[in-house]
């Protein structure tokens, strides 16, 4: 079976969209720094995975979720894990912060 798997990083505010044929493994080595992209946003977390009884299948949607519309579909799925969500939220608290302080 091979699989495609998304990971979030709180550090970095990103997602990471890849495919292997053993997700555990590959998580590991991402958390460890084995890959020189995500080595920055250590620690990741897995956030999706779906199966495909391919390799051809499930490259061809991984290629697909890393277009304009396979992100749109990630952030409707996942709206928590969005580039600038973290952001969104912690301007929305500080001016309730700065409301309270008036």
């Amino acid at each position: 079976m091979y699989y495609v798997y998304v990971l979030w990083s709180n550090k970095l505010s990103k997602r990471y969209v890849g495919s292997t044929d053993d997700v555990s493994k590959r998580f590991k080595e991402h958390n460890h720094g084995a890959n020189k992209f995500t080595k920055g946003g250590i620690p990741w977390e897995l956030i999706h995975e779906e199966e495909f009884s391919s390799k051809s299948e499930s490259l061809k949607r991984e290629k697909f979720l890393k277009t304009g519309q396979g992100r749109a579909w990630l952030d409707k799925k996942f709206p928590q894990f969005r580039k600038g969500a973290g952001v969104v939220f912690s301007r929305r608290l500080i001016r309730q912060r700065r409301k309270l302080a008036l």
